[in-house]
């Protein structure tokens, strides 16, 4: 198996750790992607005086849209190499990683094409459009990919909640601290 298709490495004591402590790193490196995202967008309000808002705004669209690739595609990779690696654990192990299994069946990825596709989100869809008719018909676009973060977060965010459950159980008490 190629080094990057699951989390085991080479010296390890417990491999369910090493797992967890993996696929932890992957968590934040997917919220350090969205969050540079929204801070690129925060600073375009700096280019404002000298871009109009035809230009602007769908820049930003295309960060928001650029940086919610990159974070879900890195979700995508963190659950091929956790299934990966529950390949090789056994019976036991598996029941301490089910709760984060669990997050990736009930909270897939799904594709790009989907989420980006908004006759497939009428919700978003809608909330986008009247967003766009009360402030600038430009940030609709905006108000969309936003939709698409906001979803790619809380997806993270229950995956970091089930991370730490998991954490929990296996580490003493000393070093959660």
């Amino acid at each position: 198996m190629k080094p990057d298709c699951h989390y085991l490495r080479a010296p390890y004591d417990n491999p369910v750790i090493t797992i967890v402590q993996g696929i932890d790193r992957d968590v934040e490196h997917g919220e350090d992607l969205l969050m540079l995202g929204l801070g690129i967008v925060m600073l375009s309000s700096t280019f404002a005086p000298v871009a109009p808002p035809t230009v602007l705004l769908p820049l930003v669209a295309l960060t928001f849209a650029i940086t919610v690739c990159f974070a879900h595609r890195n979700y995508q990779r963190m659950e091929r190499k956790l299934f990966a690696s529950m390949k090789q654990l056994t019976s036991q192990e598996l029941a301490l990683l089910r709760p984060i299994a669990t997050v990736f069946s009930e909270a897939p990825a799904g594709s790009l094409a989907e989420s980006f596709n908004p006759a497939k989100n009428l919700k978003r869809t809608l909330k986008s459009a009247l967003g766009g008719v009360l402030i600038n018909p430009l940030w609709m676009p905006i108000f969309y990919m936003m939709g698409i973060q906001i979803k790619a977060e809380k997806n993270l965010m229950t995956l970091n909640r089930a991370i730490i459950g998991v954490e929990r159980r296996i580490l003493p008490p000393s070093t959660l601290a």
